[in-house]
């Protein structure tokens, strides 16, 4: 008897997942899928999410079409607010955040109409295994280390973007954290003009992305014309940096541990794609495996690897484990991180 109750038990679990599986092929065939992105376009995010929405689809149950839709504004809240508030929780609207926004969340920003860790997180497509955000300086600077920039008289002008962006963020990291010498000059509109900048004199450097230098400015980092001091969103030293330090090697308390911690976790999931809460249980199943299978695709991998993309992904479960992990920081972290990198900087 009870090798028959397991049997049944079996046979109604297969019957069951054969039915959600004709349920997502049904909802997902002749559908158009609305991908929203946080950014303008032309932009690292929008660039991200133009490559999903040409290959999503073939992996979905359906085949459905995948359509961008640039939805900027409020540095990415105005996006998550509309998926967690507004958007239909169905699956068909999905959305490519910048991986700071649910920290703003966290920070306890106002403007945050949304709880991070209830939305639907489908994957990242780079755990930035093979990046690094880093600070560096014109080869015409006196400093050769990190550690020159904390003896005395030595310091440099970094060049950042705007309220929100990680160049200036991890500038005032580096400054306040890390104890470098260094001035900062905000109101950057764009890695362009930081260059432009450094090129002429009027900036000694920027905190950037190695993808976006070997990206924009190939033929100039592979001339020299960049010193890296710092490698930030590492735990480890990129293999071919082997003599810039990460930004943990620098940190001198457990507190700065703690906040570069809270600082740098957005970085391991730094191209999400997101599903508002509430979506069908099926439907978000179907499209984390749909995800997965992409990234292992040929087509798109050949295709990710023009675009500078690193793409090493995780799935929504490890997205999910890394906003558990920043939405457990203490306070008190979370408190002092805001006094240096306040709301809004």
């Amino acid at each position: 008897m009870r090798l028959l109750a397991c049997l049944a038990v079996l046979l109604a679990a297969a019957g069951s997942a054969r039915a959600d599986e004709a349920g997502v092929e049904a909802f997902f065939r002749g559908r158009n899928v609305n991908l929203l992105v946080a950014t303008s376009p032309g932009g690292r995010y929008d660039v991200n999410a133009r490559l999903i929405a040409r290959h999503l689809g073939r992996f979905l149950p359906g085949r459905p079409n995948v359509i961008v839709q640039n939805t900027p504004g409020g540095g990415g809240l105005v996006l998550a607010n509309r998926l967690y508030n507004t958007s239909d929780r169905d699956g068909a609207t999905l959305g490519v955040v910048q991986p700071g926004t649910p920290q703003v969340a966290m920070q306890g920003d106002s403007n945050a109409k949304f709880d991070p860790l209830k939305l639907s997180w489908i994957g990242s497509l780079s755990s930035f295994a093979r990046d690094a955000d880093m600070l560096v300086v014109a080869t015409r600077h006196a400093a050769r280390t990190a550690l020159d920039l904390r003896k005395p008289g030595v310091s440099a002008t970094l060049g950042s973007g705007t309220p929100g962006s990680t160049n200036l963020t991890f500038a005032l990291m580096a400054k306040e954290v890390l104890g470098l010498g260094l001035r900062i000059v905000r109101g950057y509109p764009g890695a362009p003009a930081l260059t432009m900048g450094m090129q002429s004199g009027e900036i000694d450097g920027q905190v950037v992305l190695l993808s976006s230098l070997r990206a924009t400015q190939r033929s100039a980092w592979e001339a020299g014309q960049f010193r890296p001091l710092v490698q930030f969103g590492r735990m480890t030293r990129l293999a071919d940096l082997p003599d810039t330090p990460t930004a943990r090697e620098l940190v001198q308390t457990p507190d700065g541990i703690a906040m570069l911690d809270f600082a740098e976790l957005p970085f391991f999931m730094s191209l999400p794609l997101v599903a508002p809460p509430g979506v069908p249980r099926e439907r978000v199943a179907a499209l984390e495996a749909a995800f997965l299978a992409m990234t292992k695709d040929d087509a798109f991998r050949e295709e990710a690897l023009k675009l500078e993309i690193d793409l090493s992904p995780i799935d929504g479960r490890a997205v999910r484990d890394l906003l558990r992990k920043a939405a457990a920081t203490p306070t008190s972290v979370i408190a002092r991180y805001n006094e240096i990198v306040p709301i809004g900087n």
